[in-house]
C-alpha cells in the first residue's frame, strides 16, 4: 500500500520527483570531488587503474544498451525497448558508484601528451563532462515517467520528446567518455595521479 502509494505521488509530481533525485546525485558528486565525503577507501594506483577499465566497460555496454533502445522503439518493439532503457539506466548507476569509489579513493589521471591532440582530449573531455551534468536531470525525468506510467500514459506526456534529448546527450557523452578513457588509457599514457577538486586534464601543462 505504502509503496503504491508513493508511487502515485511521483506518477502526480514526475518533475519534483526529478528535482529531488537530480540535486541528491550532484551534492554526492560534488561532495566527493571536493573531498567532504569521508567516505572512500584509500586505493592503490593498480586498482585506480582497474577501476577505470571496469567503468569503461560499463559505459560501453551501456552505450550499446541505449543504441538498441533507440532502434526498437523506432520499429514501435515498446518492451525491448523498456528493457534496453532501463539496463542503460542501471549501467549509468553502477558507473557512478564505481566513479566515485575511483575518484574518492584514489583522484584522477592525467594524459600524457601535449600540443594539439592534448587540447582535442580537453575539448572532448570538456563536452563529455558538460553533458554529464546537463543529462542528469532530463535522463531522470524521462525514466521517471517510463517507469510511473503505461505505454498508452506516456503518449499523453512529453517522455518521447524528452526521451530523445536524453538520449542524444547520454550517447554522446558515453561515447566522448569511451574515446577519452582509451586515449588516456590505451593510447597516449598517464602522466600522473593525483587527487584533485576538479579533472586533472584542466591542470594547465608545465
Amino acid at each position: 500500500m505504502a509503496t503504491a502509494t508513493a508511487k502515485r505521488r511521483v506518477k502526480d509530481n514526475p518533475r519534483a520527483a526529478t528535482a529531488v533525485l537530480s540535486i541528491l546525485g550532484y551534492v554526492l558528486v560534488l561532495g566527493t570531488f571536493a573531498g567532504l565525503l569521508p567516505i572512500y577507501p584509500e586505493l592503490e594506483r593498480a586498482t585506480v587503474d582497474l577501476l577505470s577499465h571496469a567503468i569503461a566497460v560499463v559505459n560501453t555496454v551501456a552505450l550499446t544498451s541505449l543504441l538498441a533502445g533507440w532502434r526498437w522503439i523506432r520499429r514501435g518493439e515498446v518492451r525491448k525497448h523498456r528493457a534496453a532503457m532501463l539496463t542503460a539506466f542501471a549501467l549509468i548507476l553502477a558507473f557512478l558508484a564505481l566513479y566515485l569509489v575511483k575518484v574518492g579513493g584514489g583522484g584522477e589521471k592525467s594524459i600524457a601528451v601535449e600540443g594539439l591532440v592534448y587540447y582535442a582530449y580537453l575539448v572532448m573531455l570538456a563536452i563529455h563532462i558538460a553533458l554529464s551534468v546537463i543529462a542528469v536531470p532530463v535522463v531522470v525525468y524521462a525514466v521517471v515517467l517510463g517507469l510511473t506510467h503505461t505505454a498508452a500514459e506516456l503518449r499523453e506526456t512529453p517522455h518521447a520528446r524528452v526521451g530523445r534529448w536524453a538520449a542524444g546527450a547520454w550517447g554522446l557523452s558515453l561515447a566522448l567518455g569511451i574515446v577519452t578513457y582509451l586515449m588516456l588509457n590505451h593510447v597516449y599514457g598517464v602522466d600522473e595521479y593525483m587527487t584533485a577538486l576538479v579533472p586533472l586534464a584542466f591542470v594547465p601543462r608545465r
